[in-house]
């Protein structure tokens, strides 16, 4: 199991605000079980909220990062918008997007579960949709996103930290 990321940045759209903070993948990092990764995230400061998939429209969170870790199957999601990259994850994987970043759900097998957290500093999500007049508003939410304490799969002095702080 790797404990490095790959990074991603997505610029701005002018719909989409994304983030300078790069989005971040870690291949084959936690077990493809959702209560492990449940218990991971809870002992790492990211609290689980949900089990379910990704949206399939293009949405971001302005008030909160969020943490995806595949339990099971696969999906090959957009990031950045409309114009950004698609990204294929997989069982054991995990994603953490920074407030601002667009995802949407391209295609997944039909076993996919995923299991998602925000920092145990966060809002509650909110979710935008890169409509006409959400711009400006989302940009000064995210601006005022606090830092997570700790990364949700390394814990403390992590690479999230590292890389984001």
């Amino acid at each position: 199991m790797t404990r490095n990321p790959l990074t991603f940045v997505f610029a701005g759209d002018g719909a989409i605000p994304n983030s300078r903070l790069p989005l971040l993948i870690y291949k084959a990092a936690v077990p493809a079980d959702p209560a492990a990764i449940e218990a991971l995230f809870a002992a790492n400061r990211w609290p689980p909220a949900w089990r379910d998939g990704v949206y399939s429209f293009h949405h971001f969170h302005s008030n909160a990062h969020e943490a995806l870790g595949i339990a099971r199957g696969s999906a090959t999601v957009l990031f950045g918008g409309p114009g950004g990259q698609e990204l294929t994850v997989s069982a054991g994987d995990v994603v953490v997007i920074p407030a601002g970043v667009g995802h949407c759900n391209q295609r997944q097998t039909d076993d996919l579960l995923i299991v998602g957290a925000y920092p145990d500093n966060a809002e509650r999500p909110d979710t935008y949709r890169g409509r006409a007049g959400e711009y400006d508003a989302a940009t000064r939410n995210i601006a005022a996103v606090a830092s997570p304490a700790a990364d949700p799969v390394a814990g403390g002095d992590g690479p999230l930290r590292r890389l984001w702080c």
